[in-house]
């Protein structure tokens, strides 16, 4: 373990940069209407702002991650967070879609600079044992930014204007880099011959592969220009990844990835239940959202409010679930929040129907927040428990890139599950569209109230989906094995005195 004097001064710091780019992921999403206004855009444009974002944010995240161990991840945090900041400026005063995109796209370059250096920096400067309270800032951040993101979204566009979703991220840039300059140790590197072949196979694969899932619905999961289509596209991404697996495997240097670290039962089922819960928290708020807005009327920001109890609660608990995460079995704690989160999500969708009383979804809501703080500490410190320091950065890049592939999933998922749940369930209209829905959801517009029944089961039906998923996450972590006792591990790089850590832990909670 390095030798750090504060180390949750450290990690509050790392956590302002860290909740600003993930709130960007979907802070977008309520103000296209206002964004497709403004720019004098239409809906395929104004759906990439957030598309062309999540693709260069999830593309580089393995190579990232491998350049905060051979340069230091305060270097490469500092340097993503100037350019996600500038990026932030420059979308603020774009004056078309285009100019927008393209700094959505730097933005996204940015934020995927940033985000493997906050989980190496904790992995690096909080022992295994003493680790849990660490990770459940970090995993509450990631959890709460998904719910934050359209509550702020919703008032800053009302209040000041779409423009304002990127402004605000200048002064916190500003104040997050003073605050790592300070507070963030300048960690030792370790050299590290760069794999050439396997930086292009993976950014290529994993372009391919995003790229065709994300894209899938608006050609239809059919042809893109001439001879490409969107499975062509996937198929091509999974045959290039799987080049760069086989690289991996037979390179004589040194890998970008270490298949090594699949050896460690424990890291390869916390990937896979981090993807899954990826898929979970990106997809079920679609559905939710669509119902609350067009079945029962309300504003953007009124159906974002809906959520705060998750918020509050999930940010709550997170400390108290950290320390418990350090002293029990953390499968136990991560198979039920899990399964917390997939009875919420059934409990919604019992709900959902026009006549039930709005305030009822706060009771879901706040299930939901005692879910979402069961989950994302006992699997981020379960992935990172057994990491060697040097592999920090690539045991960081892989986590975060199967958690951002798992959104990228679910959001592609969803969307088609809600279409096809709404030709079954709504009457066709003109040209076939169900009633008129598909018009009425681009647009932001309120449904007919013969459509309301047709279109809650739809969503009530949708939301099932990541319900399932979520569940089938809380069978993979119950094969999680117990922790072993860590023993010489701060030896490795220059011990601190575990005194100063539990203090840390103990200002925590």
């Amino acid at each position: 373990m390095e030798n750090v004097e504060k180390p949750w001064a450290a990690l509050w710091s790392l956590v302002i940069g860290f909740f600003m780019i993930l709130i960007d992921s979907t802070i977008v999403s309520v103000a296209n209407p206002r964004i497709m206004e403004g720019l004098g855009a239409d809906i395929n444009s104004v759906i990439w702002v957030t598309s062309a974002y999540l693709l260069a944010y999830a593309v580089p995240l393995l190579i990232t991650g491998r350049l905060g161990d051979r340069f230091g991840p305060k270097k490469l945090y500092l340097l993503g967070l100037v350019v996600f900041t500038l990026a932030s400026l420059w979308c603020g005063l774009a004056q078309d879609v285009e100019t927008l995109i393209a700094a959505r796209v730097l933005q996204g370059l940015g934020a995927a600079v940033m985000t493997p250096q906050t989980m190496a920096v904790i992995t690096r400067i909080f022992p295994p044992d003493r680790r849990g309270a660490a990770m459940a800032i970090w995993g509450a951040t990631a959890g709460m930014a998904t719910l934050v993101g359209p509550i702020l979204g919703g008032v800053l566009v009302d209040s000041l204007g779409w423009e304002w979703i990127f402004f605000i991220n200048v002064p916190i840039g500003v104040a997050g880099f003073i605050l790592a300059v300070r507070n963030v140790p300048a960690l030792s590197t370790h050299p590290h011959r760069f794999d050439i072949p396997g930086v292009l196979l993976s950014a290529v694969g994993v372009f391919l592969l995003v790229f065709g899932i994300q894209e899938g619905e608006t050609y239809n999961w059919g042809t893109i220009a001439g001879p490409i289509s969107v499975w062509s596209l996937i198929i091509a991404g999974i045959i290039v990844l799987a080049g760069f697996v086989a690289w991996q495997r037979f390179n004589k240097g040194e890998p970008l990835l270490p298949l090594g670290l699949f050896r460690d039962r424990n890291f390869s089922l916390a990937n896979l239940g981090i993807t899954m819960v990826g898929f979970t928290v990106t997809s079920f708020g679609l559905p939710l959202i669509f119902y609350y807005q067009m079945v029962r009327g309300l504003t953007p920001t009124q159906s974002a409010l809906l959520m705060v109890p998750m918020a509050l609660i999930s940010g709550g608990m997170a400390p108290v679930v950290g320390k418990i995460v350090d002293r029990v079995n953390p499968k136990y704690l991560a198979t039920a929040g899990l399964t917390l989160m997939a009875v919420a999500l059934v409990w919604n969708g019992l709900l959902m129907q026009p006549d039930t009383p709005i305030l009822l979804f706060l009771l879901p809501s706040a299930v939901l927040g005692f879910a979402n703080a069961g989950i994302w500490a006992p699997l981020s410190t379960t992935a990172t428990r057994n990491l060697p320091p040097r592999q920090a950065g690539a045991g960081s890049g892989v986590y975060n890139t199967t958690r951002q592939f798992g959104a990228v999933l679910g959001s592609a998922a969803i969307a088609v599950l809600i279409q096809s749940r709404l030709a079954a369930e709504l009457p066709a209209g003109p040209g076939g569209q169900a009633g008129g829905a598909g018009e009425g959801m681009a647009m932001g517009g309120s449904l007919p109230e013969f459509l309301h029944a047709g279109f809650s089961t739809a969503m009530a039906q949708s939301i099932l989906l990541p319900a399932a998923v979520v569940l089938a996450g809380a069978v993979v972590v119950l094969f999680f094995a117990k922790p072993k006792p860590i023993q010489g591990w701060g030896a490795a790089e220059g011990s601190a005195p575990s005194a100063k850590v539990d203090a840390g832990l103990d200002s925590a909670g």
